[in-house]
């Protein structure tokens, strides 16, 4: 039996509508029931039926671990069902080529384009910087701050199956800067909706107390014998799924090949279920 004082808070904060913070809102082992399923077998499993809707979720992982190849399959899932999904890409990555490979129905995705940094910027963001000149570190402070407010009015619009925010190649101190209310906000954005909303960032920062956490590890596939020959054949993609209150915890490996240059998931190996929910 409850203690009488955890129960009378917990009246208090569902009388409020303040409910979502409690971490004993959900059964043990049960999902939402709407969720973003994206349509591979074993991380739908591993999801207990997709990305659970109205919550924040994140893909972490390094560069070539996949964060993109799962990106563009999402996205396709939710276009392939007639939904409406969003892309705010923060640094103008997406090729659209690799995204009609994946699937995607271009006429219902709406890509917000930041604007791309060069490599003479990215190689210098160490540089100091002052007030006379601000140096590549503001200016990917900016680019971020832009991307936020705008993937922040996305969320508020609604009407979207699933948005996403690639921050995958912002620099960690870029994101360490960022004050945690940002992330509060988007969270209260998104809540109550039937929106899936997913952040690509390189390490974890801002999951919902309802939403998931895949931690990604690559496995690139090569062929040719020479450094002039050798081409990228394919990717082994290990996803981690983490998410307590909804008492998930596995790994799923997800096959990709190389169709040209785009990767195509081909499909997903079953879920292994760790020792057990972490609370």
């Amino acid at each position: 039996m409850a203690h009488p004082a955890v129960a009378l808070l917990e009246s208090a904060l569902r009388a409020r509508k303040l409910d979502q913070t409690l971490t004993t809102a959900r059964l043990p082992g049960k999902g939402d029931g709407d969720v973003a399923p994206t349509t591979l077998a074993g991380l739908d499993a591993g999801l207990e039926g997709g990305l659970p809707r109205g919550q924040l979720s994140e893909v972490v992982g390094a560069r070539s671990s996949g964060r993109t190849t799962l990106l563009l399959q999402m996205l396709a899932a939710a276009t392939c069902r007639g939904e409406i999904a969003a892309l705010v890409d923060t640094f103008d990555q997406l090729d659209v080529s690799s995204g009609m490979s994946a699937g995607i129905a271009l006429d219902r995705l709406l890509w917000v384009r930041g604007h791309a940094i060069s490599r003479s910027q990215a190689v210098s963001l160490g540089s100091r910087s002052g007030p006379s000149n601000p140096g590549p570190e503001a200016l990917v402070d900016r680019l971020i701050e832009r991307a936020l407010k705008a993937f922040h009015l996305v969320l508020q619009s609604g009407g979207f199956g699933m948005a996403a925010l690639d921050l995958a190649d912002a620099p960690l101190a870029a994101l360490n800067r960022l004050p945690f209310m940002t992330w509060l906000r988007l969270q209260r954005a998104v809540e109550g909706s039937e929106t899936a909303c997913v952040l690509i960032v390189p390490r974890p920062l801002a999951r919902s107390a309802g939403g998931v956490t895949l931690s990604l590890d690559g496995r690139t596939q090569w062929a040719g014998v020479s450094e002039r020959s050798r081409r990228l054949t394919g990717m082994d993609v290990t996803a981690r799924v983490v998410s307590p209150r909804r008492r998930v915890d596995g790994t799923v490996t997800i096959h990709a090949t190389a169709q040209g240059v785009p990767m195509a998931v081909i499909g997903s190996a079953p879920v292994a279920r760790g020792l057990g929910p972490r609370v």
